[in-house]
């Protein structure tokens, strides 16, 4: 009997049977931008197959030239471009998988000259103008779906994913904040600004047939101002099945929303009220999706009856053995998405090729051979944080013999400090794996045990590589000395305690955790109703868009009052993620944080911390200041290694110690056990 058995029960839809109910979400990798793309695509989509996804949805393809979401995006329009698309289908087949194809047409989101929407409105997030389209313009559009359509069948799909979800150009038409001066039949009432995604789904029904799923992906939830009511997207739903849709999938928010949707402060589960609405109006099955990163909860959500399918994105960037290890039961070793956004929509909104933090294989898999090295060593790792047990995994599955040394008592490292912050649980799962990896790898790891150059020369390992992670370093500052002085990393570990007026010098990622450690509420992170309520959510849906007023952070009063000071004259905060900054920042402001540019610290005295600001001298009343000023690599056994003429390979801080960077740092140690 397995724990699970609603999530891995088949489900019959359409023509396809599939094998559960795990759904891979489509998300944009820009893989396709790489050397060998179809190479990498095949791979990157077969191996999720291989870990028992019971369907895959692609990245996003365009219909036409307008509709890409960036100049390089690819755009699926002509039997020319079948062969690529036919050696991935056939991996994914070979594999036991289903796959359909997205088709997005980015509107008036699209980042070239040749953007286009429903009106020539800008979006709030992109500066270029879209056309507005004609009433022709539209009927052609509503065909280039339907011809996609057409061309990913002869290519091998088993369906397509029509996009109308996350503010794009059909959510556009349905929307009247965005289509409020069609005079035509795409304007004006509701009818009429439904008639686009319902003339997409005719048409492309009419050329592909009945056996070939329809996948329409609703937004359940819009999440803007004047967007569509709960009442409306029910109507729009039962609509979507009368032209002909086999599925629903559910997305959330508009990208251009004020609201978070999917980063690891969010609530687990917080939006399957939003999927229940549209399961609750519709016969065909409903795909629940953001933020379910775990078999239990998605089980649950199941049970509940929010919806039939589970989408999990991200979850299969980080282990697209997934659904294989939850028919297994080897639950405790899925390699759990813990939300950060770091290595996936950081890089994508950045230009930049998606992977995944605690996965760095994820769309890299051509990289990683996993091939028998030719000779089994002896290895030592030193330093259990984030690189240190990345590269003793990676090592021990490649078959050698690894020791990995830690001081303190418990594995960790940084990631100790990182997970106390509030919206940062989730990297406990990001422990939780590497502990069971070492412990079913067989791995020989030494806690409380500061490993030194003769050790390590007389135990006769073949190779040495040191993950001794970094050191705060002190900034030259009169009375940096001072007992209200403290570092990060005695806060964050909680070997001191900070008081009731504190200055924060140093407003990079780490200043920044503090300030969340010190004014956040851990367990408003965990709460759904107060995620909710404080973001301005009505989850009744009987408002507009979804929405009891302008969404914004608000959070209670702390008693802490906490100012963040940096050297540079930029805005503060400019350095973090592109998705989930914002976020960080708006919850901090309402909880009374003050920051503070452009600071040469002076000195810091029994009245405080003396600053200035151009030719203005600021004495700031505290009781503390917590230095987060940044690290300096921590390389002594390196040198006496060195001394000793003992090589030894430096990964992560110890490499590399500009900013706490768990990316790089796994990233770097797994590349580096492929090759010791």
């Amino acid at each position: 009997m397995t724990s699970h058995p609603r999530l891995l029960a088949p489900l019959t839809v359409g023509s396809r049977t599939l094998r559960n109910r795990i759904v891979m979400g489509a998300m944009h990798t820009r893989i396709e931008t790489l050397d060998n793309p179809t190479e990498r695509l095949v791979a990157f989509y077969a191996e999720r197959a291989r870990g028992e996804a019971a369907l895959i949805l692609t990245n996003g393809y365009s219909p036409d030239i307008a509709g890409r979401l960036e100049a390089d995006s690819e755009v699926f329009d002509n039997t020319t471009d079948l062969a690529p698309h036919r050696a991935i289908t056939q991996a994914v087949h070979d594999a036991g998988g289903l796959i359909a194809l997205q088709i997005l047409h980015a509107g008036r989101y699209a980042k070239h000259p040749y953007a286009v929407g429903p009106s020539d409105q800008r979006a709030r997030i992109n500066p270029i103008e879209p056309h507005a389209l004609s009433t022709s313009e539209v009927w052609d559009t509503i065909d280039a779906f339907a011809r996609t359509a057409e061309l990913a069948k002869q290519a091998g799909y088993d369906g397509v994913e029509i996009m109308g979800s996350e503010g794009y150009l059909i959510n556009e038409f349905l929307a009247e904040a965005t289509n409020h001066t069609r005079d035509d039949e795409f304007g004006g009432t509701f009818e009429g600004r439904c008639r686009l995604p319902l003339e997409i789904l005719r048409a492309s029904r009419a050329r592909v047939g009945s056996d070939f799923l329809l996948i329409y992906r609703i937004s359940a939830i819009d999440l803007v101002e004047d967007g569509l009511s709960g009442k409306e997207i029910a109507e729009l739903a039962r609509q979507v099945e009368a032209a002909g849709a086999d599925l629903i999938n559910t997305g959330i928010g508009w990208h251009e929303s004020a609201v978070p949707t999917i980063a690891a402060s969010i609530p687990r589960g917080v939006w399957t009220f939003a999927a229940r609405h549209v399961k609750d109006a519709v016969s065909i099955p409903v795909i629940v999706s953001n933020r379910i990163n775990d078999p239990d909860l998605a089980e649950q959500v199941l049970a509940d009856g929010a919806g039939d399918l589970v989408s999990m994105a991200r979850p299969l960037l980080a282990d697209p053995q997934f659904a294989r290890k939850v028919r297994t039961g080897d639950i405790a070793e899925i390699n759990t998405c813990i939300g950060c956004n770091q290595a996936c929509l950081d890089r994508i909104f950045t230009d930049r090729t998606a992977s995944c933090m605690v996965n760095p294989r994820a769309g890299h898999e051509i990289e990683f051979t996993r091939r028998d090295p030719a000779t089994r060593k002896r290895i030592a790792v030193v330093g259990a944080g984030p690189a240190g047990m990345s590269f003793a995994v990676e090592a021990a599955e490649l078959g050698h013999t690894v020791t990995l040394f830690e001081a303190a008592p418990q594995l960790g490292g940084q990631l100790n400090m990182a997970r106390v912050v509030p919206g940062k649980d989730e990297f406990n799962q990001l422990l939780r794996y590497f502990r069971v990896r070492l412990d079913r790898l067989g791995v020989d790891v030494r806690l409380n045990t500061r490993a030194d150059a003769d050790q390590l020369a007389g135990e006769g390992f073949d190779e040495i590589v040191l993950a001794t992670g970094v050191t705060p370093r002190v900034p030259e500052i009169k009375g940096v000395d001072h007992p209200m002085v403290m570092s990060y990393v005695d806060v964050l570990t909680g070997a001191r305690r900070a008081g009731e007026r504190v200055a924060i010098i140093g407003a990079g990622g780490i200043g920044y955790d503090v300030a969340e450690y010190l004014l956040g509420h851990p367990e408003e992170s965990l709460d759904a109703d107060a995620f909710l309520t404080a973001w301005s959510i009505d989850p009744t849906l009987s408002t507009p868009g979804g929405l009891t007023g302008p969404p914004r952070a608000e959070v209670p009063k702390p008693a802490r009052e906490v100012t963040l000071l940096q050297r540079k004259t930029t805005r503060p905060g400019a350095g973090l993620g592109k998705s989930t900054g914002w976020i960080l920042k708006a919850r901090l402001r309402a909880a009374g944080l003050t920051t503070v540019a452009g600071a040469t610290y002076e000195e810091i005295s029994d009245q405080g911390l003396h600053y200035r600001v151009g030719d203005r001298t600021t004495v700031l009343e505290v009781d503390t200041v917590i230095l987060c000023a940044g690290q300096e690599s921590e390389r002594d056994l390196y040198q006496q290694l060195t001394e000793r003429n003992i090589p030894a390979h430096l990964i992560g801080g110890a490499d590399l110690a500009a900013e706490l960077d768990a990316v790089r740092a796994i990233d770097q140690a797994a590349r580096l056990a492929q090759v010791v």
